[in-house]
């Protein structure tokens, strides 16, 4: 999967968790919550909605790491290639 057709799922799954949020309007590199109403409760659901779509354990350490839609993207975009890295030795 490509780095774009992870960030339209992940918007996808944004969007589900806060219908609100305009992806016009969303800073890609700022993070979510400083730019919409974006509560713990949220936050939790979309990082449970992307660890179910993309099929991975995302652990509460990395939560830091999907602050953003650009940094939730690199973190999947790295997880997937470890994972492939992995699978292919």
């Amino acid at each position: 999967m490509s780095a774009d057709e992870i960030r339209s799922v992940v918007l996808e799954k944004l969007l589900q968790v806060a219908p609100d949020i305009d992806p016009v309007q969303l800073d890609a590199q700022m993070p979510i919550r400083d730019q919409y109403d974006f509560d713990s409760m949220d936050f939790m659901h979309f990082a449970i909605a992307i660890g179910r779509e993309f099929q991975i354990d995302i652990p509460e350490q990395d939560y830091t790491k999907l602050q953003s839609l650009d940094s939730t993207v690199d973190y999947l975009v790295r997880n997937s290639s470890a994972r492939t890295n992995a699978i292919g030795k």
